[in-house]
C-alpha cells in the first residue's frame, strides 16, 4: 500500500469516526442521521459495527459502600483525602449510578429516578443525553415518567353554587 492509498484509508477513517461521534451525540436513530447528511446507511452500518467492535478502554472501576461512594478508593492516589476525614450523609452526595452487569438488572431508588427525571425537565436538556449519560434506555426514563405523573394526585377546582331549588327549599 503505497502512502498516498494509506492517506485515504486514514482520511475516510476520520470521516466515519467523526460521523458516528455526531450520530451517538444526536437524538437521530441511524436512518434519520444517515438521510439528514446524505451518508449512505450501508457504509455507516459497517463503519459502526467496527467501530464497536473495537476494544473499548477499560472503565474506573467503582467501589461502593452503605452510605454512597468509598471515597478513599474512588480517586487518584495524588488526590489528597484531607477534606473527606468525615464523610457527608448519602442524601447530600451527588447521584452515583452503578455500572450495568452482563446479565444483571441495575435497581433504582425512587429518588435516584426522581432525580434523573427532574433533570431531564430542565430547559433545553434532552432526554436521549440524559439517557445516554445514565447508560439506560430512553423508553425507561419515559415510562418513568408516565408512571410519576400517575403517581402524582391531581387537584381540580371545584365551584359550590346554589341553585334556586336549593335556596326555595331553605
Amino acid at each position: 500500500m503505497n502512502e498516498g492509498e494509506r492517506r485515504r484509508v486514514r482520511h475516510g477513517e476520520a470521516f466515519w469516526r467523526a460521523h458516528h461521534e455526531c450520530w451517538k451525540r444526536s437524538d437521530l436513530n441511524q436512518r434519520e442521521y444517515c438521510a439528514a447528511h446524505c451518508i449512505p446507511l450501508k457504509a455507516f452500518g459497517n463503519w459502526r459495527a467496527k467501530f464497536m467492535a473495537e476494544p473499548q478502554p477499560m472503565a474506573r472501576k467503582l467501589l461502593y459502600r452503605h452510605g454512597g461512594l468509598n471515597h478513599t478508593l474512588s480517586h487518584s492516589l495524588s488526590h489528597t483525602l484531607s477534606h473527606m476525614a468525615y464523610p457527608t450523609t448519602a442524601a447530600a452526595s451527588p447521584l452515583v449510578v452503578p455500572p450495568g452487569r452482563e446479565g444483571h438488572r441495575r435497581r433504582f431508588s425512587q429518588a435516584d429516578r426522581q432525580r434523573i427525571l427532574a433533570e431531564a425537565e430542565q430547559p433545553g436538556a434532552s432526554l436521549s443525553e440524559i439517557a445516554r449519560h445514565y447508560d439506560v434506555d430512553r423508553r425507561l426514563l419515559i415510562r418513568w415518567k408516565r408512571k410519576l405523573a400517575q403517581s402524582v394526585p391531581c387537584f381540580v377546582t371545584v365551584e359550590i353554587v346554589e341553585t334556586p331549588s336549593a335556596a326555595a327549599a331553605s
